[in-house]
């Protein structure tokens, strides 16, 4: 059982910073991978930064690779999305995910999700 709540979401202009922080609370579970996606409606939902909690390995999206960074505390309780250099196309509802045994970019594999930030960049 985990418990995923996003925060740090918000209206910012075109090429300012948002940090999005996704605190996890875990019950009899290891997770092994945190993930960062996004979603617009009429659109599939996007993986924007995988964190590999045993090794820590990183993975980020082709879109977003140089600006947005994906990090977590010593206690491994709470991941971050540092997002710089914001593009409107980055505006959707940003959500954290978990999963117990596969880092993927394929949102059905992760089985717990938090409820999500929205991210408003305007030009």
């Amino acid at each position: 059982q985990v418990q995923l709540v996003e925060s740090g979401g918000g209206s910012v202009q075109a090429g300012g910073s948002l940090r999005l922080s996704c605190a996890a609370s875990v019950y009899s579970y290891s997770i092994y991978c945190m993930g960062w996606f996004r979603h617009v409606p009429g659109k599939e939902r996007e993986g924007v930064a995988l964190l590999n909690t045993n090794g820590g390995g990183k993975r980020y999206a082709d879109s977003v690779k140089g600006r947005f960074t994906i990090s977590q505390d010593n206690g491994k309780n709470t991941q971050y999305l540092q997002m710089n250099s914001l593009k409107p196309e980055d505006s959707a509802m940003y959500y954290c995910a978990a999963a117990g045994r596969r880092c993927t970019w394929i949102p059905s594999d992760y089985r717990y999700w938090g409820q999500g930030t929205q991210v408003t960049v305007s030009s």
